[in-house]
């Protein structure tokens, strides 16, 4: 299985990870635990300079907080070369370890970083990845069953109801939200409210 992300470590790469896992964060937005861990560092020489590492066949490495170095390729590289520097900030360091990356059974690629995760629908290049983070990600790593609601037997993530995400956070007012697949799922910074949909329906949260 083709891999997104190579951990630089002086061994070989880590074999596909089955199943998408996803730490979760404290908040969404500027105020997270993520803004102050210390930002991923980038070698700009291991971009490429158009912006769209996919489509030119570029990397980009980072060192991890422990001093792994990271090389992310394809849509996650991407991804991480396009966003802002807020996001970049958002997201802090790159994780290792063996759920830290890899490819799930339903093909989706994925890196975490301690504030969040990079998805992609699949290594294909131009497939575009998001960003996922704070209290979105947290619900959207419930485990839940084919319904949406919260199931200690059920799936989370990009393998669970709502599917991988189709959206990076987008901000009205207060209320922030990324959609997915077959759902939407939002969080209400004035009210700390989070609210789910799974195709259509609302569902608990948690």
């Amino acid at each position: 299985m083709k891999q997104s992300i190579r951990r630089v470590v002086g061994v070989a790469a880590a074999a596909s990870i089955a199943v998408l896992v996803a730490a979760g964060c404290s908040d969404d937005g500027n105020d997270t635990s993520s803004a102050s861990s210390s930002p991923a560092a980038v070698s700009e020489s291991a971009a490429s300079e158009s912006g769209d590492a996919a489509d030119q066949g570029g990397s980009v490495e980072l060192t991890a907080a422990d001093g792994t170095k990271v090389t992310l390729s394809g849509p996650i590289a991407a991804k991480y070369q396009s966003a802002t520097e807020a996001q970049k900030s958002d997201l802090g360091a790159v994780k290792v370890g063996g759920d830290a990356s890899g490819t799930g059974d339903n093909g989706v690629v994925f890196q975490q970083f301690d504030g969040g995760v990079i998805t992609a629908k699949n290594d294909d290049g131009g497939t575009p990845a998001y960003i996922t983070w704070g209290k979105i990600r947290d619900a959207w790593n419930v485990p839940r069953d084919e319904s949406g609601k919260p199931a200690a037997n059920g799936k989370g993530g990009s393998q669970g109801p709502l599917g991988v995400a189709t959206s990076d956070e987008t901000e009205e007012g207060a209320v922030k939200k990324s959609t997915f697949e077959n759902g939407t799922i939002t969080w209400d910074s004035a009210t700390d409210k989070v609210e789910v949909t799974v195709d259509g329906e609302v569902v608990p949260a948690e």
